[in-house]
């Protein structure tokens, strides 16, 4: 009972107060708890508000435009760069998928498309399970005198990791100059550390 009473004392004392929630569909209420004074401090009924945005970041600028790594045959992108315009712009011939199935759009039967499973995690085995397929895959591309896109989600990490990789196993490049060069036509990406500290271990010098 001393319990009990002191709860509802310490509770006799809580000021009045405002809570502005929103919820995943961006709409907005208000809930106020009244003074000690009416119903001991009860919350009055939420009031909805105007909504003025959304309760998640939502992508007002579409990543649609793949970056040239060689000016031969290899781009780089989000998923956002999968689409018809794009395929018949490039000329594309090939889609890598690193980690993401390719987007749902009619693609042309003269497309060839490959997905590749891979966790954007540091754990991930890049070297052992994703840059053999991927550079094959690639150089599959090369050789029929294609051009391909190597996509992934947000082509800041995974697929960027691939695209370095490719250059340091074929173009015998370092990882800090395939880096600087994927960097230089992409200034977004950002390999994860387990991914940068996988492909440094691999550099050649």
């Amino acid at each position: 009972m001393i319990l009990l009473y002191e709860l509802q004392k310490r509770l006799a004392n809580l000021r009045p107060t405002t809570t502005v929630v929103t919820t995943p569909t961006g709409a907005r209420f208000v809930e106020r708890r009244r003074s000690s004074g009416s119903e001991d401090g009860a919350t009055t009924t939420p009031q909805q508000l105007e909504a003025r945005q959304y309760g998640f970041v939502v992508d007002t600028k579409p990543d649609a435009v793949p970056a040239c790594i060689l000016s031969e045959f290899l781009y780089l992108g989000s998923q956002d760069a999968v689409s018809t315009e794009n395929i018949l712009k490039f000329k594309l011939t090939h889609i890598l998928s690193v980690g993401i199935e390719t987007p749902s759009i009619e693609l042309p039967t003269s497309v060839t498309c490959k997905y590749l499973p891979c966790l954007d995690l540091p754990e991930t085995d890049l070297l052992r399970y994703v840059l053999p397929v991927s550079i094959d895959f690639i150089e599959e591309a090369r050789q029929a005198r294609g051009c391909i896109l190597v996509h992934c989600n947000a082509g800041v990490s995974r697929s960027a990791s691939v695209v370095i990789g490719y250059l340091m196993q074929r173009r015998d490049m370092c990882y800090e100059d395939a880096y600087n060069l994927v960097k230089s036509w992409r200034p977004c990406i950002q390999p994860n550390a387990g991914f940068m500290q996988q492909l440094k271990k691999s550099s050649k010098t």
